[in-house]
This record gives C-alpha cells, structure tokens and sequence, in this order.
C-alpha cells in the first residue's frame, strides 16, 4: 500500500476501502497489517484504503525473498506491536507475513482465524515461478499453510473443496467457504450471449495481470497459432498489464498475431465490463489460480467460458470447457470445438450465467458475516491499552 504525507492510505490494484469493511459486519474496527511506502501523492487511479473503520498499520516495505529476510527482525517487531491491543486476528494466507505472525499468536495462546485465499503448491509450480529454491519455498510454505489451518479457531477458504482437500481445517476449527468475488447485481446481465455469426472472427478475452506467467497468456496465443493453422479467424483482447507485456507482444509478434492480438493494459470495472460485452468467448489459461474472480465476472456477463483444470475452476465450469494446464495444441482443441458448435456455445453460456449467481453478494455475505460473528465469540480478549477500543479485529495480508 501507498501512503502519502497527510496519513492517507492508498491501493492501486489491491483492496480498497470498501473490501475491508466487510470485517465491520461483526466488529467495531479493523486494522489492516501490510507492507506501505512512502509516495508525496497518489498514483492515477489509486483508491482510498482507510476510511471509516478502517485503519491501517503500515509495515516494513519489502519487495522479494532477499529483503524479507533483510526486514525481518523489524517486521517481527511491528507485527508484535500491531496485534497487542486487538480483540482478534484474522490472516488472509498463504502469506509471508502470518507466517511471523502465527507463531507468536500461538506462543501468547491466543486464537486467530483465516481466510484461505492460495495454494503455495500451485504458486511456487514449475513452468509458474523460477528461482533456484523453489522446490524449497514451495514445501515450506505448503507446510506452514497447513499447520495454521490445523490450529486455527475458524478457516474460511475461498474454494468450495480444492484448498480443504490440500489444506484440511483441524479437529476443533470452524470451517466455511466463501469467495471474495461476490458481484452486485450491476455484474449480471439478464440473458445468456447469442453466439456470433461463422463467418466473422471471434473475439476472444482473457484477463489478468501479467506480473507472473500464472495467467498462462503465452499459451493462449501458442494456441492462437494452432487455430489459425485449422482456419478458425479469431482475434484476442487481453485486459491486464504488468512487467510481462512486451514479452507477450514480442511472442505474438514472432508469430505473425500482432494484427490479431490487443493489449488493453490495466482498465476500469465499468471498462473490463464494456470489454466482456464486446466478447464472443472468455479463455483462462492460468498455470495456478484459486477461484478466479475474472471467470466468475464473464460468466455473470452471459459468456460461454474456457478454462485450465487447475485450482477452483472446474468447480466453475464443466469438464467439456476445461484443458491441461500449459498445453496449447489441447487449448486450441478445447476452443475450436466449441466454437464450432453454436447451440453448444448457447448452452454453455446459459450455464455459466446461472452458475455465476451463486456469487452474487446476496448469496456471500451472511455466510461471511456469519463466520465473523463466530471468531468474535471464539477470540482470546487481548490486553487492551485504555488508546484503543476493544473489539477491533486485525487483518494481515
């Protein structure tokens, strides 16, 4: 997070404000926990983090392993400090900064819950990150993950079964699941999308950061490839920037998609909406994903959908819209055979949009709401200095 001179806390891609009083729901306060720099103002299209509720407790700023470690000692020491006079603690894992924090809880013998929102076994993947301790970090916190679900007072995981099947809640904890991906009624649109006409190109969209090669869009334009080899005219519109864009659009043009391929870099909500609208069929070829919010978004839209077999997507969709993680050739196949059966496209969509009802915030929020009630009635009462009022969760991330 960025914090400008006045105090203020700002987010560019991460939560804002209105994520965060969610918690409020069950407490009067909550401090969020995470790493802030210093900025003399906000970036374009940055938004307000803390606000009414909300505060936030700004930790050491580190960016890699090497000055995690370099910070260490002093993010120990501000994380002590952060949770001393807080009713609760609630940690959105996996997470460097829980696994500092969860031995200390559990040394003080007091309660936390979390909120599973990865899989390190899938974040720290072959083909996803490459460090030459991978295969290390990836075992490690794997491990951690799965002793704090063990002893944890409550776990809610994101996923309705991939994240418990890996990391199972303990004997004694309180499980849910729920997404953070619970849409407003303005994210659904009243009829499924009629397929296009066989003889115009179809318009193809992904969406994602392209930060990692998680999203597996490097894949999704090998597949193009093979598409344009069978004669199916397909054009692509990916939604997202990061680091990886010129390399993506050095690959697309080392085979000959440039003219087929747009990169939008980052957009609006109103935007990303405007783009699904415009679409034919939404592709995630993601090498690791938990439960994609973008899916669930183009399935609210009345898109018919493509996805790899990883995480929580084939909890989304089902198995005939589903390919192999990193596989173009099985890509290619998986769209060419749907786009080559207009009734078939016409049902999946209507599926999809049924099925992405089940996210809508009607649907999430008590369930949410009612698994913050329960830690609040669970939560060891800390010692509380007479400067902060009591019943004030903190969330880490």
């Amino acid at each position: 997070m960025l914090r400008t001179p006045d105090g203020a806390v700002w987010t560019v891609s991460g939560p804002a404000h209105a994520f965060w009083t969610r918690y409020l729901s069950a407490f009067d306060r909550v401090r969020v926990l995470a790493r802030t720099s210093e900025v003399p103002q906000p970036p374009s299209g940055a938004a307000r983090v803390d606000g009414t509720g909300v505060e936030v407790w700004p930790l050491p700023y580190y960016v890699g392993p090497v000055r995690y470690l370099l910070h260490r000692r002093a993010l120990r020491r501000s994380l002590s400090d952060a949770v001393r006079d807080v009713e609760g603690v609630l940690l959105r894992v996996p997470s460097p900064l829980a696994n500092l924090l969860v031995p200390m809880l559990r040394r003080q013998r007091r309660g936390y819950a979390l909120e599973v929102v990865g899989d390190p076994q899938d974040v720290f993947a072959a083909g996803v990150v490459r460090h030459p301790v991978r295969l290390l970090v990836r075992r490690w916190a794997a491990r951690a993950l799965r002793e704090q679900c063990r002893w944890a007072v409550g776990a809610a995981y994101v996923t309705e079964t991939y994240l418990q099947r890996r990391y199972p809640p303990g004997p004694n904890t309180t499980a849910t699941w729920y997404s953070s991906a619970d849409l407003p009624a303005t994210a659904f649109v009243d009829q499924a999308r009629t397929p296009p006409p066989r003889t115009v190109p179809v318009t193809l969209i992904s969406i994602g950061a392209l930060e990692q090669m998680y999203k597996g869009v490097d894949v999704l334009l090998l597949a193009m490839c093979r598409l344009n080899g069978r004669g199916v005219a397909v054009r692509l519109v990916h939604v997202g920037d990061g680091r990886l864009r010129p390399r993506l659009e050095r690959l697309a043009a080392q085979h000959n998609l440039t003219d087929q391929v747009t990169f939008t870099g980052a957009l609006p909500a109103a935007a990303v909406f405007d783009q699904l609208d415009r679409a034919d069929l939404f592709v995630l070829p993601s090498r690791t994903e938990e439960l994609p919010r973008a899916m669930i978004e183009a399935m609210a839209r009345g898109l018919p959908v493509i996805g790899t077999s990883v995480g929580g997507i084939p909890e989304l969709i089902g198995p005939d819209c589903l390919a192999p993680a990193g596989d173009p050739a099985a890509l290619a196949e998986a769209i060419g055979a749907l786009l080559a059966d207009p009734q078939r496209m016409a049902d999946v969509a209507s599926r999809n949009l049924a099925r992405s009802r089940d996210y809508r915030v009607e649907a999430l929020a008590p369930r949410r709401a009612a698994f913050y009630r329960a830690f609040r009635v669970a939560c060891r009462p800390a010692t509380v200095s007479p400067a902060v009022t009591p019943r004030e969760p903190a969330a880490a991330r």
